[in-house]
């Protein structure tokens, strides 16, 4: 009787744990505000509110506008070599 009893309140315990688990997992957070909005890209296309010109590793802090269109053709290059590899085309 007691290694039943105790194998059933360890389970209770152990589904009382998960449901305080999970409920945190809703519980909201406080987030910090951080901008990654960089002034000299604020025209580009595909720059959206709230974020605005998402560069979150810094790539572009010290980029001209040149280094900018190059990295965005590349992006799109890479972008199409991969929805065609996907297709099974390469």
């Amino acid at each position: 009787h007691t290694h039943k009893f105790q194998s059933l309140f360890t389970m209770k315990l152990t589904i009382l744990a998960s449901l305080f688990a999970s409920a945190a997992a809703f519980a909201p957070s406080k987030v910090a505000q951080t901008s990654t909005t960089l002034n000299a890209f604020d025209a580009e296309l595909g720059v959206q509110a709230p974020i605005g010109f998402f560069d979150p590793l810094g790539m572009l802090d010290n980029a001209s506008q040149d280094q900018f269109d190059r990295l965005r053709y590349v992006e799109i290059k890479h972008g199409r070599i991969a929805q065609l590899a996907f297709l099974g085309n390469i």
